[in-house]
């Protein structure tokens, strides 16, 4: 089994994740994960014959009715009837790959043996993810505490045969996908229903996705970044490693080396420069592309301690001889990161646009808007007003959702994180941050296409070339909205090596 990814106690990056995505490696239960799985919940099943004494979500009710005793014929009841009521998703589907995500995590978070789940339970849930069968969550109904309840419902429900599932580019219910596998649904045992609903795994698996996306996007803002410097002919002295070695923050450092990298032996770098200075969009991108860089590693470090963590409640103790409720499912430390991550690349986004600007305002022998004839021809003045408006949106959607929490399950969960909608808030600002990225490469290929014949690095020659493939120098006013979209999707599509080393 060459093309697996085996789940244990090892500990899981973002580089093993982002292997198992690109190379579509199947998942399966490591000899150490299925014997912790097993016994756990054969810990569970002999302390509930033993024992008649109330634990929370195992022989009670929920939330605020934690202290209603549930008889044992009645266990699986309580256990379906959680999930379905719990299902109470609204707003947009999300995206096919974050529900992967949230699979891989939620098996993951189970497979370490303090949650009490069947070993059935989680074998179902590896078939749906090597199947690709995905079930239907919406964006919308968690409060970021207690767990992602309602979107981990609906990932729940295709177990007992609700709910709906991706499957051959359908979309169809659980029940029939039960008669189309010849599957029997699962038989929630005590405690599984909670297992699976308690948990981080959507705003984790959010999480992921936004960090796969923001590594490459912070690359692309240093390699763009580097073609705005020869388009606006700008000095290379403040790139120079002195500088940043005595104000020595890693991000900082490692942008002005990449930057540096970028523009070795370019002839228009190393001419000599009638500006004495350069515009802080453009000599300040070490220190600001560095420090998103550094949020980048703070939240990198929250995310993997996160997914290689238990966050149901409660939680079995084998050893100890304890089964304790705790409070593992608050996802205030993703909550707090997701905002902080918002922020750092709605400032890349806001720097890139001041780049922007500054290169269709007619300085430094660049014709204005980037046209041969304007006046005639508008040029490249209206892509600068796109990207300020998605810049604009950005800093809405930067706004801390972590900040908010509202009262919930008559006053049982009195503080909830939010970090559901931090989660959803960061995808739109990874999204925003490409196109406005995607804006400035339009507008830097343009420009240095002036600087001609006065040469740019061969690195960056390189990407250039590339790019004009799919976007021409253009000559004369021209409908910009597909260009626009093939910059972003060159993008998201160059191949960049180690853009995850930190």
């Amino acid at each position: 089994m060459q093309n697996h990814h085996y789940i244990s106690s090892a500990v899981l990056d973002l580089e093993q994740i982002h292997d198992i995505l690109t190379n579509d490696k199947k998942l399966a239960l490591s000899d150490e994960s299925r014997v912790n799985i097993q016994k756990s919940r054969e810990y569970l099943n002999k302390k509930i014959r033993d024992n008649d004494a109330p634990v929370y979500g195992i022989n009670t009710g929920f939330g605020a009715l934690c202290n209603v005793k549930i008889t044992s014929e009645k266990l699986t009841e309580l256990q379906e009837n959680l999930v379905r009521s719990h299902a109470c998703g609204t707003g947009d589907k999300v995206a096919k790959p974050v529900i992967r995500l949230m699979l891989l995590l939620k098996i993951q978070s189970l497979s370490y043996g303090n949650s009490g789940v069947a070993l059935a339970t989680v074998e179902r849930l590896i078939e749906l993810y090597n199947q690709d069968i995905l079930p239907v969550i919406y964006e919308q109904g968690s409060l970021g505490a207690s767990g992602d309840l309602a979107p981990l419902a609906h990932l729940a429900l295709p177990l007992i045969g609700d709910g709906e599932v991706y499957y051959d580019n359908s979309i169809i219910s659980g029940e029939e996908l039960l008669r189309k596998l010849n599957w029997q649904p699962v038989k929630l045992q005590s405690k599984e229903g909670l297992a699976l609903l308690n948990g981080t795994q959507f705003m984790s698996a959010h999480a992921v996705y936004a960090l796969l996306q923001a590594y490459r996007l912070s690359y692309m803002a240093d390699l763009i970044g580097a073609i705005s410097v020869d388009a606006f002919d700008c000095n290379l002295s403040p790139f120079d490693e002195l500088v940043h070695l005595v104000r020595p923050h890693r991000g900082q450092v490692k942008t002005a080396e990449r930057m540096r990298n970028f523009l070795e032996g370019s002839e228009i770098a190393g001419s000599e420069k009638d500006n004495v200075q350069d515009p802080y969009s453009f000599r300040c991108i070490p220190q600001v592309h560095g420090a998103s860089k550094d949020t980048l590693t703070f939240v990198r470090r929250t995310v993997k301690t996160e997914i290689n963590s238990v966050t149901d409640n409660p939680n079995i103790f084998i050893e100890a001889d304890k089964i304790i409720s705790g409070g593992n499912f608050h996802g205030q430390p993703l909550a707090l990161g997701l905002d902080y991550l918002a922020i750092a690349l709605a400032e890349l986004a806001n720097i890139s646009e001041r780049r922007t600007y500054q290169l269709v305002s007619g300085l430094r022998g660049l014709p204005n808007f980037l046209v041969e004839n304007p006046g005639l021809n508008s040029g490249f003045m209206i892509p600068q007003y796109t990207a300020a408006s998605i810049v604009s949106q950005n800093k809405q959607l930067a706004t801390p959702a972590s900040v908010d929490s509202i009262v919930s399950s008559n006053g049982q969960e009195d503080h909830v994180s939010m970090g559901a909608n931090s989660a959803t808030k960061l995808l739109k600002v990874v999204e925003n941050l490409n196109t406005v990225l995607a804006i400035e490469l339009f507008n830097a290929s343009q420009a240095i296409h002036f600087r001609e014949p006065a040469k740019t690095s061969e690195k960056l020659t390189k990407v250039i070339d590339q790019f004009r493939n799919e976007v021409p120098v253009l000559t004369e006013d021209r409908t910009m909205a597909p260009y626009i979209k093939k910059a972003k999707a060159f993008i998201k599509n160059l191949e960049i090596e180690n853009f995850l080393e930190e």
